[in-house]
């Protein structure tokens, strides 16, 4: 049956399988992580710095990541991520006392680099199989996967919170080890060989982007992530957990079901932005869809001045910070893609993905140092503050409207 599909949709459900087996790992460690080390008394702050080299290293990993795949192909750098997640976890897997700061902190390095590579490498499978004539496909095709990848870490989220209870942090992250190996050897027997590879070797000095379309549309993106983790990634768990009382299970299926909500809109991204009417986003688009998550940040922190209902205001406030950051990301995602040259397209994937992972960097720091100090509130507002950011950064993109089919 499989053999029997078109390659490139055979190709297409291989590069998806892979990421969502890989996205499901990663979702569950990082609640694992945040859970655990809270709950051994660590500090918002102790518990951000566990993320630092983590983000930091996919700043590194998707600039020189992109360089790698246009010199190796795609599939090997998609196999690269899986096995170096597999070393992740099992480093985790010992015992209790020897998951110190700093031994955890190297995990996640290596955690952070194995996750931008295998994301780099399904985002810019996808600019090779599909024709540059063929824009509402790609768009589709960009949105599906990204959406359902989102969802996917959502369960993640719920699936870490649950091995956390019934297995304890050492079982979970070794029958995560367990599964994701099962995939590895699936996908290296599955995925083409040539995916990505280049007709001409790039140069160190390619690393850095030449367009400016897609420098203005990396700095927006940099600051809408740091704008989403500045309050979700240390700051929201732990506000759910000290000041409402919430258990682990709870906080981590609150997250689980956002994160769920967030694919599933992002997944719909084509139809909501009007592609049924013949049109893909343009610049305008991305201005637009930020200039409407701006304020929603802000609005949640006056109801919590205002001394609404803690739980209702912040929840509501989520959904809603959810929904609408979906279709920005959704938006974003295709830009890149169809900005992106044909023939080296790893090249300007990874210099966007980097400064993704710049901006998730910024926003967890940020998460960590401005809760412990200034409370939840002040995370809000600085999560409007860079969505407008986002959205001044986009105000230069090209506005061509597009028709496609």
């Amino acid at each position: 049956m499989f053999s029997q599909l078109p390659r490139s949709v055979a190709q297409y459900l291989v590069v998806t399988a892979s990421y969502w087996a890989f996205t499901l790992t990663d979702g569950a460690l990082r609640m694992l992580v945040v859970l655990y080390f809270h709950g051994l008394g660590y500090s918002p702050l102790q518990v951000a710095t566990l993320f630092l080299l983590y983000e930091f290293f996919g700043v590194v990993t998707n600039l020189v990541g992109g360089w790698l795949a246009a010199r190796i192909g795609l599939n090997l750098t998609m196999h690269m991520g899986l096995g170096l997640q597999i070393v992740a976890l099992g480093m985790l897997a010992v015992e209790p006392s020897l998951l110190g700061v700093a031994y955890v902190m190297v995990a996640q390095a290596l955690s952070g680099i194995a996750k931008d590579l295998n994301k780099m490498s399904a985002k810019s499978s996808i600019k090779t199989l599909i024709p540059d004539d063929q824009q509402g496909q790609l768009y589709r095709w960009v949105a599906l996967l990204t959406g359902s990848k989102n969802t996917l870490k959502g369960v993640g989220f719920f699936l870490g919170a649950v091995l956390m209870t019934w297995l304890g942090f050492r079982g979970a992250v070794a029958v995560m080890a367990a599964a994701l190996a099962i995939v590895l050897v699936t996908s290296f027997l599955l995925l083409d060989r040539n995916l990505g590879k280049t007709s001409f070797k790039p140069k160190f000095q390619d690393l850095l982007s030449k367009s400016g379309s897609i420098n203005r549309l990396s700095a927006a993106r940099l600051f809408l992530f740091g704008a989403r983790d500045v309050w979700f990634v240390v700051a929201l768990p732990v506000f759910l957990q000290s000041r409402l009382g919430w258990s682990h299970t709870a906080v981590g299926s609150l997250l689980a079901v956002w994160v769920i909500g967030y694919g599933i809109v992002q997944a719909q991204a084509p139809r909501l932005t009007g592609q049924a009417a013949g049109r893909v986003p343009d610049g305008h688009a991305a201005l637009w869809w930020a200039m409407v998550l701006s304020g929603l940040p802000a609005l949640i922190a006056v109801g919590c001045w205002l001394g609404w209902p803690a739980e209702w205001v912040v929840v509501s406030g989520l959904l809603a910070f959810g929904g609408v950051f979906a279709i920005n990301s959704a938006v974003h995602s295709y830009l890149i893609v169809s900005y992106a040259k044909a023939d080296g397209v790893s090249l300007d994937v990874g210099f966007y993905y980097m400064a993704n992972a710049a901006g998730r960097l910024l926003g967890t720091v940020l998460s960590g140092s401005i809760y412990q100090f200034f409370g939840l509130e002040a995370c809000l507002l600085a999560s409007s503050l860079m969505v407008l950011l986002a959205a001044l950064a986009s105000t230069g993109l090209p506005r061509a409207a597009r028709v496609t089919q």
